[in-house]
């Protein structure tokens, strides 16, 4: 009976007073315990059920980008034919397809892809051994074998084992130190030696206003920054499967280079709202945005428009203020502590630099001309360097705005490569020419808003004595000349069973020996993105077989059947020297680290010291065309690029870009300096002219075409001209 009355938790009896209402405050608390015990039970099986679904989430998405990249590691596809793929990659491509998911992002592979292989030593400088071997005398190349071997046989393995540690470390071993020693540390001027330019469309031009013109053009690089700032362009894919680094693409706006005594620096910021506009020496700033949103192309053209018909006169040391940019790095770097610390000054530096971008309304119509025999070159001209003093060249890029509607880049080479700008250019003629369009009198579509706040200049304050190094002798030492090839393009080459680029690059070897009348080291561009924060790599073009081909061009006993044979063997070896590069066993960029790393730990190297010091007198890169598919060229044949080139990199060389665009035309951009007395740009062309037909000729010889000794030439100022 006791127990059961302990078990009551409350008594009550009904009195004639009211009710006796007794509890058992322990019972209570039992009862109170007992339902938090329970709740806790109920907790720890949902907070245990969340983190096991959470942790078998986050497994799952390891082991899918685990496999991804181990997927990925595997480079064996590159040597097969595409239309002869072996069994064993059909599977591994629909691997990767099943494995990358249907929409991803544009970063959705970044973490799923492999990092960049360290080569062995011995390879790279065995296969570094064969690069030179064309090149050099029986003495010098023994000497440089001697050299190689004291190298692999002293600090070479202790060299690769820190490289092989900061390979583990990083997540790309090259990256960046090139973009540290490559370019931030380097003193000289970034204009014509650091920068490289791209063209408008060839042939159309959407509208013929100005300020329409850079509207819409504005307008669709804010539509492409959007979509980069969300991810949502899709990732760059080779074969349509295989991904791509988009790494690069992060810093393309909001983005610039800031001066320092002994390195510069790249400074990234977040999406900023503005852009500053240089205009017959007067610096504008522009907000881009308005109630939440982007400025309508139309009110982007009225605000250039503004900016056009403004007839005040520049500050006092404003006119030239940008030459700056294009001098000596040290300089610049002094100037901007002294005169750009405070102030004014300070306040529109800071706009400047904190812009999208830079946009100059130039005043002198560009463009091609296929009546003007020099316009493409003056176009070129003016997008390399502009006048020295009205292009901001530490910004990432600036947009170039012509009176006649013609539009370009220039672009500052640290942060990226000309692929990653190709891509951004590509989306934006594109969005203007098919999607926003212009009405009948040539004025961006949309309403106008005049009730927009002007465009503001910017302030400065200079002493009177203030002058600028104007990079003037820089500027008119390019030799630049940009051509158009039209006898035939890729279709024509593909018929012959070789790759275009290796045809173009075997064209120019032969260019080179009949320019100069020997060989040379050559330095072709190659890309390495299918690695995380991969940059680019070096093909070195003149090889044994090259150079063998060549030589049987050139000896007038060899007949076509040879030729051809020694064609198609140089070819088949351009082509496996390239697609090296892209697998990640290179020669440069690792025996560049290697050189690095010997700086670091403070030891020398005669081998490595000679091998970084060895000139590049011919340098070529070829620009990506059709990266996007936006346009059908078969079907919109005039909406085609004209590409884009750079500076000689060498004072007594050559540099080529070179564009394959569409089926039946090539674009050649060369670059060489008035200061040299052994080149010629336009003789150059020429000699790459005759090359390409030359070739052409091996394989059908009915269409011989040969450029006659006075045809297609005329002298301009003592330069041939084709």
């Amino acid at each position: 009976m006791a127990e059961a009355h302990q078990a009551v938790g409350f008594q009550f009896t009904v009195r004639p007073d009211g009710v006796d209402l007794k509890l058992s405050q322990e019972v209570i608390k039992n009862i109170y315990l007992s339902g938090v015990t329970a709740w806790k039970k109920k907790t720890r099986a949902v907070l245990s059920g969340i983190l096991f679904a959470t942790g078998l989430w986050l497994f799952l998405i390891y082991l899918l980008r685990y496999t991804l990249k181990v997927l990925l590691s595997y480079h064996g596809w590159i040597f097969e034919s595409h239309g002869k793929m072996s069994t064993s990659t059909k599977v591994w491509l629909s691997l990767v397809k099943m494995f990358s998911g249907r929409r991803p992002l544009l970063y959705s592979f970044q973490a799923s892809l492999p990092r960049l292989p360290v080569p062995s030593v011995d390879d790279t400088i065995c296969r570094y051994l064969e690069s030179i071997h064309p090149l050099l005398d029986n003495e010098q190349y023994n000497q440089m074998k001697i050299l190689a071997n004291d190298f692999r046989d002293s600090i070479a393995a202790q060299l690769q084992r820190y490289l092989m540690l900061k390979s583990w470390w990083a997540t790309n071993y090259v990256s960046d130190w090139w973009e540290e020693y490559i370019y931030l540390r380097s003193r000289s001027p970034i204009m014509v030696n650091n920068n490289f330019y791209m063209m408008d469309l060839l042939y159309v031009t959407p509208t013929h206003r100005q300020a329409a013109r850079a509207g819409n053009v504005v307008h669709a690089m804010l539509q492409y920054r959007r979509k980069l700032e969300r991810g949502e362009h899709a990732p760059l894919r080779a074969l349509g499967i295989v991904p791509m680094c988009s790494t690069q693409m992060e810093r393309m706006f909001n983005t610039t280079r800031i001066p320092g005594i002994e390195t510069d620096i790249v400074q990234h910021l977040t999406d900023r709202k503005h852009l500053v506009v240089y205009h017959k020496g007067r610096f504008f700033q522009l907000w881009l945005y308005t109630g939440g949103r982007h400025l309508l192309p139309s009110e982007l053209e009225t605000q250039f428009q503004r900016i056009l018909n403004d007839t005040s006169e520049p500050q006092p040391g404003e006119l030239k203020l940008a030459a700056l940019t294009a001098g000596n790095r040290v300089l610049w770097a002094r100037t901007r502590i002294k005169y750009f610390s405070q102030g004014v000054n300070k306040v529109s530096l800071d706009a400047i630099e904190s812009a999208a971008f830079f946009l100059t309304l130039d005043e002198e119509p560009q463009g091609y001309d296929s009546t003007k025999t020099n316009s493409l070159d003056s176009y070129a001209k003016s997008l390399l360097h502009g006048k020295c003093y009205d292009r901001w060249f530490d910004k990432s890029f600036t947009l170039i705005s012509y009176p006649n509607g013609k539009m370009g880049i220039n672009v500052e080479h640290s942060w990226a490569d000309a692929p990653v700008v190709g891509h951004m250019w590509e989306y934006v003629l594109a969005t203007d020419c098919f999607h926003l369009g212009y009405t009948e009198e040539g004025h961006c579509k949309g309403d106008v808003n005049k009730a927009l706040p002007h465009p503001s200049r910017l302030q400065w304050q200079f002493p009177k004595e203030t002058s600028y190094v104007i990079a003037k002798q820089i500027a008119d030492d390019v030799d630049l000349h940009s051509y158009l090839f039209t006898e035939f393009g890729k279709g024509l080459i593909k018929k012959c069973r070789t790759s275009p680029d290796a045809f173009i690059q075997l064209a120019l070897q032969l260019a080179q020996f009949r320019d100069q009348g020997l060989f040379c080291l050559t330095y072709e561009s190659s890309m390495t993105r299918m690695f995380r924060d991969g940059r680019t790599e070096t093909v070195r073009s003149c090889t044994s077989e090259a150079v063998a081909f060549v030589r049987a061009m050139e000896d007038t006993s060899a007949t076509k059947a040879q030729r051809l044979a020694l064609f198609r063997k140089a070819a088949d070896k351009h082509q496996h020297m390239c697609r090296l590069a892209m697998k990640g066993p290179g020669i440069d960029r690792h025996l560049f680290c290697l050189y690095i790393m010997s700086k670091h730990l403070g030891v020398d190297s005669p081998f490595l010291k000679k091998v970084l010091s060895e000139p590049w007198k011919l340098s070529t890169s070829q620009t990506p065309q059709q990266q996007l598919n936006l346009v059908d060229i078969n079907k919109f044949p005039k909406y085609v690029g004209s590409g884009g080139g750079f500076g000689p990199v060498a004072d007594d060389g050559y540099g080529v870009s070179y564009i394959i665009v569409g089926e039946n035309l090539i674009t050649f951009h060369i670059s060489s300096k008035f200061s040299s007395p052994d080149t010629d740009s336009y003789r150059f062309g020429r000699h790459i002219q005759k090359a390409m037909l030359d070739i052409q000729a091996l394989f059908h010889p009915e269409n011989d075409k040969m450029v006659g000794n006075g045809e297609h030439v005329q002298l301009v100022n003592g330069k041939k001209h084709l």
